[in-house]
């Protein structure tokens, strides 16, 4: 299971991109920003989006964490 090492709408507000600023600028769609908030997955293209903001790799950002242990 994928999960995130950081706050990422915390890290991008850090960086000055609020959420207003993210939807406005088409930067993150909504449904994207609702997934970070409920810590679920995003996809690729959002992925991308957030390590070119914060200059950082998807590792950076997720880990994978084993559901077994």
């Amino acid at each position: 299971m994928l999960v995130y090492k950081i706050d990422v709408l915390a890290a991008l507000k850090e960086a000055g991109y609020t959420t207003t600023r993210l939807r406005k600028e088409k930067l993150l769609n909504e449904s994207a920003i609702q997934y970070i908030r409920e810590g679920k997955p995003i996809g690729a293209k959002a992925l991308d989006n957030i390590c070119r903001l914060l200059d950082m790799q998807p590792g950076n950002v997720l880990k994978y964490v084993n559901e077994n242990t």
